[in-house]
């Protein structure tokens, strides 16, 4: 009976700080279930989030489409489904779920948390977009929307004002090109974890030199990640030679 007492009060504390009142419980704890702490805990009959992230990963594309269909009146289509990309894509997922400390609240096993599982982009990302397929199915579209919006708008306008929906291979390749001369490559430095849960590290390249790493539960999404941490390390390579 305590231990139910702690769940509930633990699940009740996250859903009052994102300011969602839940009809099940159960559904939340689900969404905050990575398959890892099932594996490790069959006694209790866990359920992982990975059916509700696919429901919230479809709800949440809908919710931003639509905000940006009715806000960006003056915008072509090409550039709403970049600003899209750009606000639904991991990084972006990922930092929400820091703001939100979904970290904190996650449930899975001693050893993905050992190797920093909490902090994990894609596991952030995958959280969040389970805990949305959550809200849907006991709140309903409206409210799903109006907790997307809450944490999802500000960068939204971010992006469309910056224009940082243009992504980091695109920059890297440009700034390769400019500099150096030279087409920037990629290159896979690692694989782990099983078939249905694999990770991706992938190494951008100009000539031979490594200029940056990133993880991704795709190629393509780890090759984005070392863009990202290649441009940075060139700019601050470049302030240097300035400075």
């Amino acid at each position: 009976m305590k231990r139910e007492r702690k769940k509930d009060q633990k699940l009740n504390e996250f859903a009052e700080s994102i300011k969602v009142e839940f009809n099940d419980l159960d559904l939340l704890k689900k969404a905050l279930t990575h398959r890892s702490y099932v594996n490790e805990n069959r006694e209790d009959q866990p359920k992982h989030n990975e059916r509700l992230e696919f429901l919230g990963d479809a709800v949440l594309e809908l919710i931003v489409s639509e905000h940006l269909f009715h806000n960006y009146l003056d915008k072509p289509e090409g550039d709403l489904t970049s600003f899209r990309a750009a606000s639904v894509k991991t990084e972006t997922l990922a930092s929400l779920s820091r703001q939100l400390n979904v970290g904190g609240y996650l449930y899975m096993s001693k050893g993905e948390e050992e190797t920093g599982g909490r902090d994990k982009d894609y596991l952030l990302a995958n959280a969040f977009e389970a805990i949305l397929g959550a809200i849907y199915l006991d709140q309903g579209y409206d409210i799903a929307k109006d907790f997307v919006l809450r944490c999802l708008s500000p960068l939204t306008k971010e992006i469309v004002e910056k224009r940082l929906d243009i992504d980091a291979k695109t920059k890297f390749q440009e700034i390769a090109q400019s500099l150096y001369k030279m087409t920037p490559i990629y290159k896979t430095v690692g694989e782990s974890g099983p078939d249905h849960d694999k990770i991706f590290t992938m190494a951008a390249f100009i000539g031979e030199k490594e200029w940056g790493r990133g993880e991704g539960t795709s190629k393509q999404k780890a090759e984005e990640e070392a863009a990202q941490k290649a441009i940075e390390k060139i700019e601050k390579t470049q302030r240097k030679v300035v400075g």
